[in-house]
Parts: structure tokens; C-alpha cells; sequence
């Protein structure tokens, strides 16, 4: 019995791994599209969306599964609820790279798009991503405290991506509008930011029974 449930939480921990990297390719491929003005790159990136959604929906019926069947208890218990409430962080990150990639494909940022520190906000979105799930299926609670702690460096490029804005707009080198573009661009990869460490505040709580948010127990 207990090997089967072994078996049932090797499939949740890959199905994960899965998702995670459906987000990152979400992520990639919309800042892409954004540097290269490539409209394939943003379809590409909303077609991954609604790949990531599936997914979601699988990883739900294999939690709701695995805790009608087994009635899990405390770790397991702690572990399958928070797979729960990370696939909805998941999903959301699908959904911001999604509008990232539509605003691409109507609004022309090809004269300030490496003027600005896009690009660095997000390889470092995407790393936090990559190591909020890395943490979860290694247990690792050091991981998924240092991807909290990172969360300022991700609000330190958004400040800056402002102040760069800022100083083009100045220089009459942008437009209001696409400097708007790019602020809501640069928001969209804050609020990636936010729902990785909302996935690495999860892990913590499936490791310590505590919620690295607000410090609830179980």
C-alpha cells in the first residue's frame, strides 16, 4: 500500500517538474519575443499557457486523488496540499508570461527594449522559478529560503527598470505609451517574482509545518 503511495508522489513530484518547466519556456519565450520582436515567440508562449492550465488540471485531480484514496496525514498531508497551492502559483506565472507575449505582438517596443534592465529581471524571474520547484522536489529548505531572500533583488531591477524609464523619457528617447508598455512588461515579471516565492514559502510549510509567509502552523 505504502509503495504504491511512494509511486503516486514520484508521478506528483515529475508532474510538477513538468509544470515548472512549461513556465519557464512561458517566460523564455515571451521576453524573447519581446528582444527579437518575434510574434512566433509570443505565440509560442501563449500556446504554453494553455499547456501549463492542462496541467493544472491534471496535478489537481492527482492531489484530490491521492488524498481521497490515501488519506494522507501529517508530512504527506503537508506535502500534497502545498503541490496544490503551488500548481495555482504555476498557472498564474503562464497566465503573466501570456500578457507579456500579447503585448508584444501589438505594441512596438523595438527602439528602448535594450535600453532597459528587462532582460536581467527576467533570467533572474526564471531562476527563481526553477529552484521553487527544485526546492520542492529535493526537500530542500535551504533552496527555498534563498529563493525568498532573492525576491529583493527581482524588486531591485523593477526600481531600476522605473529610474530607466524615467531617464529615457527625459531625454525625450521613449514615448509615454511604450514606456508604459514596459512598465506593465517589468510588472508582469515583479508579479512572476512574487508567485515563485509564494511557491518557495510552500515548500517551507511542507518541510517545517510552517508558513514561511505568515508562520502558521499546522
Amino acid at each position: 500500500m505504502r509503495n504504491k503511495f511512494d509511486e503516486q508522489l514520484v508521478l506528483l513530484n515529475n508532474e510538477l517538474i513538468s509544470m515548472g518547466a512549461l513556465c519557464e519556456n512561458a517566460i523564455d519565450s515571451a521576453v524573447k519575443a519581446l528582444l527579437e520582436s518575434d510574434t512566433v515567440l509570443a505565440a509560442d508562449a501563449i500556446r504554453t499557457d494553455r499547456e501549463i492550465d492542462q496541467k493544472e488540471r491534471d496535478i489537481e485531480t492527482l492531489c484530490m486523488k491521492l488524498l481521497l484514496q490515501q488519506q494522507p496525514v501529517a508530512h504527506d498531508l503537508r506535502l500534497i496540499s502545498s503541490a496544490l497551492k503551488m500548481v495555482t502559483d504555476m498557472e498564474r506565472i503562464g497566465d503573466q508570461a501570456a500578457d507579456i507575449s500579447e503585448l508584444v505582438t501589438y505594441a512596438d517596443l523595438s527602439e528602448s527594449k535594450n535600453d532597459v534592465h528587462i532582460s536581467d529581471m527576467a533570467t533572474a524571474v526564471i531562476k527563481m522559478v526553477t529552484e521553487s520547484v527544485d526546492a520542492f522536489v529535493k526537500k530542500d529548505l535551504t533552496l527555498a529560503m534563498s529563493v525568498i531572500e532573492y525576491d529583493d533583488v527581482v524588486d531591485g531591477l523593477f526600481v531600476m527598470i522605473k529610474n530607466d524609464l524615467i531617464n529615457l523619457i527625459s531625454c525625450n528617447k521613449l514615448y509615454g505609451e511604450t514606456a508604459l508598455d514596459i512598465l506593465m512588461i517589468s510588472k508582469y515579471l515583479e508579479r512572476i517574482g512574487d508567485h515563485a516565492t509564494n511557491i518557495a514559502e510552500w515548500v517551507v510549510f511542507a518541510i517545517t509545518g510552517k508558513h514561511a509567509g505568515n508562520g502558521d502552523g499546522e
